[in-house]
């Protein structure tokens, strides 16, 4: 079998940054790589709803935001699948059947699921589906025998739970399910960038992020409110790097060539940190930087993302024929589970058993 990849983002608003260096700009080099058999890239709209339910207008809405996003970025409907998870109604089949192979006590030490609860303050006031979608993640991937998750570092603790699924189905069953990896950014700075306000994670629902469908003036108007080095108070400052969201999001956006292109006077980003450090660089001059790095990165995204956006149809097209891929992939997954849990009643015949 060859390599598979699948991966997906929840319907809850418009893609970020974060979403971008963390997975998509990567799931464009992968889907253009010609390494993988099949590419799965799922609009997670049912798994959106764990924490929405009381408001499925938002997740429907978005849908369409996330695949606007997706080809916005590169993704290429020849070379890959894009479905709404939804409508693989095979998936919330695997979900149960993977439920019995969990224990409570394993989802409540999920640091992933831990920290969203607290983030969501739902306290003790837990939606279920909510706390058990590790498994559901879990079904996703194992659906269409996912053999590659890129993802960030906030999922590695998902995929190990999928790991573990799997080895158990696998143990009890008989080998059945595919069991995945993760693969990473390789740029440590991509791995969970913060917010623009220095938070820890770029986050929809706390507002704190530079979306890719920004306009110029929006990307500018972030990038100069950025936080940075608070003791930095003039330019003669010596400044910190460490927690210095301009210079983390440098780390992550701009290459070598950046430093020439546009006439910076440092030949790469170490010697600008150096100058920083030791004082003499203000904060106006590195965001400055930071600008038009990130303005040509958004700019043909911008552009690709508006005549999609002028073809509604085409899109909505894209999805169905990528759904119907997607149920197709799944139902032969779940066939072979069945068979393998016995659930094939009336293909292996019923039978009464003797005294």
């Amino acid at each position: 079998m060859g390599k598979i990849i699948l991966t997906g983002d929840r319907p809850t608003g418009r893609l970020h940054v974060g979403h971008y260096v963390g997975s998509l700009r990567n799931r464009v080099i992968l889907q253009n790589s010609g390494k993988f058999e099949k590419l799965f890239f799922m609009i997670a709209d049912a798994q959106a709803l764990t924490d929405n339910f009381d408001n499925p207008g938002k997740v429907r809405e978005n849908i369409m935001q996330v695949a606007l996003d997706y080809m916005a970025c590169g993704l290429d409907p020849r070379k890959c699948h894009m479905f709404i998870q939804s409508v693989v109604c095979e998936l919330t089949e695997l979900t149960f059947y993977y439920m019995n192979l969990v224990t409570l006590a394993r989802l409540e030490r999920n640091p992933t699921v831990k920290a969203e609860i607290q983030q969501k303050n739902f306290e003790t006031s837990i939606p279920v589906g909510f706390f058990t979608y590790p498994i559901s993640q879990a079904a996703d991937i194992t659906a269409f025998r996912a053999t590659t998750v890129p993802a960030g570092e906030d999922q590695m603790p998902m995929l190990e739970q999928c790991r573990e699924i799997v080895h158990k189905f696998n143990s009890v069953y008989g080998e059945t399910l595919t069991e995945p990896e993760i693969m990473l950014p390789q740029n440590a700075a991509c791995l969970r960038l913060p917010g623009i306000d220095g938070k820890a994670k770029m986050s929809k629902s706390i507002g704190n992020c530079i979306y890719l469908s920004d306009s110029e003036k929006e990307v500018h108007d972030k990038i100069f409110s950025m936080f940075t080095d608070p003791g930095h108070l003039k330019a003669s400052d010596p400044g910190k790097i460490e927690g210095n969201t301009v210079f983390t999001y440098l780390d992550a956006f701009a290459v070598p060539e950046d430093f020439a292109k546009f006439n910076s006077p440092y030949p790469n980003l170490d010697e600008m940190k150096a100058h920083y450090q030791r004082g003499g660089l203000g904060d106006v001059a590195v965001k400055k930087f930071l600008n038009e790095v990130m303005q040509q990165i958004l700019s043909p995204i911008r552009t690709r993302r508006q005549q999609y956006e002028q073809d509604i149809p085409f899109v909505i097209d894209v999805l169905k024929k990528g759904t119907e891929k997607a149920y197709d992939k799944a139902a032969k997954t779940l066939e072979k589970v069945r068979r393998a849990m016995k659930l094939n009643h009336f293909e292996a015949g019923l039978k009464l058993q003797s005294k």
